[in-house]
């Protein structure tokens, strides 16, 4: 009878260590655990060791780390009807536990779902040029609009990046012709700037040169100078004007001068006789 008592207590007090083990609960510093008993909120509790009830209680744990979350290949067609495919990533974490496990039924699920969504939606509205000039307004658009969706879920998100934009082949070359036209217009506004100035400081040099006459004249021996340093077998000699000029208004005078009598003493238009 002894016995039975006994082996009867002791499968007992067996029966409430397995109780006892079974209701501890361990979370993480990082995390919170969510009590519902029979079925009823209980509440959120953690860090630590704590106890529930078993059989009537059950916990879910909800992580409160950031999490990276990278939306999947994303094809847009942007205001001006060019097709795109547009990768972004997203960075959220739980702020609410209670609410991200009560009001939605995966909350991360539910947020990759709602960042394709409002993807296609911003991005659908805004040009090409718009997206590749200002990126930063565009993410801090998405971020807004995805916040606020998630925001009765207990879910912050944190930022949204847009980190490729693939471009159709015809696009890109099409840009790239685009980039090359728009610098060969800047090459032509630079060199007409260069010709500006250059004239200007040639009508500045040519009016200190007219001042005074000497100065042509070291100005050409200093050509001569330059030239002969050089290891050329031709010599330019710059000549004056003013040294030939009385002999080309002679040559002019001459070229002027009209011829009344042919050779030979023939008139004009009249045949020379042959023989």
């Amino acid at each position: 009878m002894n016995s039975l008592v006994l082996g009867i207590i002791g499968m007992l007090v067996l029966l409430l260590i397995i109780l006892a083990l079974s209701a501890i609960r361990i979370v993480q510093q990082y995390e919170r655990g969510v009590i519902f008993v029979l079925g009823r909120l209980s509440g959120a509790k953690g860090p630590g060791l704590f106890l529930v009830p078993p059989f009537i209680s059950r916990m879910s744990k909800v992580d409160l780390r950031i999490v990276t979350l990278t939306v999947p290949p994303q094809e847009v067609i942007t205001r001006d009807n060019v097709t795109i495919k547009v990768t972004a990533v997203l960075y959220f974490y739980v702020t609410d536990p209670i609410a991200a496990v009560v009001n939605v039924v995966n909350f991360n699920q539910a947020t990759t779902q709602i960042g394709q969504t409002t993807l296609r939606n911003v991005l659908g509205q805004s040009e090409l040029d718009e997206l590749l000039a200002e990126r930063k307004k565009i993410n801090h658009d998405l971020q807004a609009i995805i916040d606020e969706q998630t925001e009765r879920w207990g879910v912050k998100v944190t930022a949204v990046e847009i980190k490729d934009v693939e471009l159709p082949p015809t696009m890109q070359r099409a840009m790239a012709k685009q980039a090359e036209a728009e610098r060969e217009k800047r090459a032509k506004v630079i060199h007409a700037q260069g010709e500006l100035l250059a004239s200007t400081q040639l009508a500045q040099a040519a009016a200190v040169i007219g001042s005074q006459p000497a100065a042509l004249q070291l100005r050409y021996l200093q050509t001569l100078t330059e030239i002969a340093v050089e290891k050329n077998s031709t010599i330019v000699f710059p000549l004056p004007l003013d040294l030939i000029a009385p002999l080309l208004r002679i040559i002019q005078h001459q070229a002027s001068v009209p011829v009344h009598e042919p050779l030979n003493g023939a008139r004009l238009n009249e045949p020379i006789p042959t023989n």
